[in-house]
C-alpha cells in the first residue's frame, strides 16, 4: 500500500470521526431542545404561580387578622410550589445530564475503532517511510 493510499485511508477515517462529532454535536442540540420543550413549560407555568401565589402571601400578611386563615393556606400552597419548581428543575437538568452522557458514550463507541484504525495505518505509514529512506 502506498503512501498517498495510507494518507489517503487515514483523511477518510478521520471524515469518519467528523461526521460523527457533529451528528453528535446536532443530538445534544435536539436533547437540550427536547428537555427544555418537555420542562421549561412547567417551569414556566409553575414559576407564575410561585410568582402570584407569593404576591398573595405577602397581601395577607399584611392583613393578619382577617387574613390569618388566607395566609395558612397561601403558604401551604407556595411551599409545595417550591418544591414542585425545585423538583422540576432539578429533573430537567438530570434528564439532560443523562442524554449528554448517553451522546457521548455512543459518540466514544463509535470513534474508538476508528482511532484504532488510524493508529495502526500510521504505523503502517512509517514502516513505508523507513522502508523507503533505506531504499535511499
Amino acid at each position: 500500500m502506498s503512501e498517498s493510499q495510507i494518507r489517503s485511508e487515514i483523511a477518510e477515517v478521520e471524515d469518519q470521526i467528523t461526521k460523527i462529532e457533529e451528528e453528535a454535536s446536532k443530538k445534544e442540540a435536539a436533547a437540550e431542545n427536547q428537555v427544555a420543550a418537555e420542562y421549561d413549560v412547567k417551569i414556566a407555568e409553575v414559576e407564575t404561580k410561585l410568582s402570584a401565589e407569593e404576591t398573595s402571601l405577602e397581601e395577607a400578611s399584611s392583613k393578619a387578622a382577617e387574613w390569618t386563615a388566607k395566609k395558612k393556606e397561601l403558604q401551604l400552597n407556595v411551599k409545595s410550589l417550591r418544591a414542585e419548581y425545585k423538583l422540576l428543575n432539578k429533573e430537567k437538568s438530570g434528564a439532560l445530564k443523562m442524554k449528554l452522557k448517553e451522546i457521548k458514550t455512543e459518540k466514544k463507541s463509535k470513534i474508538a475503532p476508528l482511532d484504532k484504525k488510524i493508529g495502526a495505518k500510521r504505523k503502517e505509514l512509517k514502516v513505508l517511510q523507513k522502508a523507503a529512506a533505506r531504499e535511499e
